[in-house]
């Protein structure tokens, strides 16, 4: 219902909140010997998810690590991390953007839905 209600973008909350976390984890694990980067293709997961809620399955799966990809650093560590912290903070940024953004619009049309019930 969600998805008819909402269209892409509770979807894209989920994927969105999934994709900080790892990034947060990135960020948390910069110092750490030997810790890859990982990231969410973003587009695959949504994809994904919206495909899993067309064919009335659960929109939420336990497969959220299948879209989950390692980065390629632009400058690699001698320590063997991949995690570049610019790159990760500018993409946590962008990521935490997109999804206060999503939120407005999804706070939007739950606030025209009330107004619509209440009759105003």
């Amino acid at each position: 219902m969600s998805e008819n209600l909402f269209g892409i973008h509770g979807a894209a909350l989920e994927v969105r909140s999934e994709r900080m976390g790892v990034l947060a984890s990135n960020i948390a694990n910069a110092a750490t010997p030997g810790y890859k980067a990982r990231d969410i293709d973003f587009a695959a997961a949504l994809n994904a998810r919206l495909e899993r809620g067309r064919k009335g399955g659960p929109a939420l799966s336990d497969q959220g690590d299948a879209h989950i990809v390692y980065r390629a650093p632009t400058l690699p560590s001698l320590d063997g991390n991949t995690v570049e912290l610019n790159r990760e903070q500018l993409a946590f940024a962008e990521n935490a953007l997109a999804y206060t953004a999503t939120l407005s619009f999804v706070q939007g049309k739950v606030n025209t839905l009330t107004r619509a019930l209440k009759g105003e």
